[in-house]
């Protein structure tokens, strides 16, 4: 994961889109102490890019680092950048299209880091004359926060040099070792979406208090260990073999019972009622607000914390 055992460090980074994702990444690439050059085709995005990074900056305690450039056209802000950033819509012909122009405008050597959230690096990277240099690299939402990068590309060499550069910055990446549709972390949510919405439509339990079964319960274990090593424990002093010889049954005879919920009208207006209820009167800035002082609150406790050894 490094070259002549020194760690890759792109001094340059164009940030494609100025929307949430793009303000996440630039804050903390610019808290890391790299230049950032970002572009959005909508001049109102750009117009108040660098006042909501400097407000992300804050939240991050790091005001004292340099501020992003805008630049005026795409061609500009990946002229020089060894690392670009795309955080265009989920929309594979408009993606296709970017990347084609990002790759002819950038260094022959810059490699281009995709954010997309669920598409497949073969749906978006097929038309680009060198799809090699295009690598998967979904953050999970809010990425200035959340430490987690889902890499995949066809170049190994090109992912581990990302991997190593992601790592030495703070961030925990994972390489996936072929492409899925949503790649690991999103496919695990869905999941959890789906069976969130089956309860509700079921009349099983409220919106508030099908969140608060996760808030309370599984989600705190997940921040520390996943579904892996949290199974591994609950076989108790056997571990996970003892786990699946005496209750591996059990979660077959539960899978059987999940449900597929019906995306129609009235549970989209059972959705509605019941988020805005559990909302009362708080705003989407204040429940944002809240959600990033635990997040750093959690981060700051595990930090502290000794992995044991082998934990990545």
């Amino acid at each position: 994961m490094t070259e002549n055992n020194t760690i890759w460090r792109p001094e340059r980074i164009a940030i494609i889109g100025c929307g949430t994702i793009g303000i996440g990444w630039a804050a903390y690439f610019l808290a890391q102490g790299l230049e950032v050059i970002a572009y959005d085709p909508n001049p109102e995005a750009r117009d108040g890019f660098t006042a909501r990074v400097e407000e992300t900056l804050v939240t991050l305690d790091a005001q004292d680092a340099r501020r992003p450039a805008v630049a005026e056209t795409q061609d500009a802000c990946v002229a020089g950048a060894a690392l670009i950033v795309e955080n265009a819509p989920e929309d594979i012909p408009l993606k296709r299209r970017l990347l084609v122009e990002l790759q002819g405008a950038a260094p022959n050597d810059a490699i281009i880091a995709s954010s997309t959230s669920s598409l497949r690096h073969s749906e978006i990277a097929c038309d680009v004359p060198a799809p090699e240099r295009v690598v998967i690299a979904h953050p999970f939402n809010p990425p200035h926060l959340v430490p987690l990068v889902e890499l995949y590309g066809p170049d190994q060499e090109i992912v581990e040099r990302l991997y190593g550069f992601y790592e030495a910055i703070g961030k925990k990446p994972i390489i996936m070792n072929r492409e899925m549709t949503g790649h690991v972390a999103n496919r695990l949510t869905a999941a959890l979406w789906r069976e969130a919405l089956y309860l509700l439509q079921e009349n099983v339990a409220s919106v508030e208090d099908i969140d608060r079964a996760v808030t309370a319960g599984p989600g705190l274990r997940w921040s520390i260990l996943g579904p892996f090593l949290t199974y591994h424990l609950g076989g108790g002093r056997g571990g996970i073999r003892h786990y699946l010889a005496h209750l591996g049954s059990s979660q077959q005879r539960r899978w059987a019972t999940l449900g597929t919920p019906e995306m129609d009208q009235g549970l989209y207006e059972r959705i509605i009622t019941g988020v805005e209820a559990e909302m009362g009167q708080r705003s989407l800035d204040e429940l944002e607000a809240y959600r990033d002082s635990k997040l750093q609150a959690v981060l700051a406790q595990l930090r502290t914390e000794r992995e044991p050894q082998g934990a990545a």
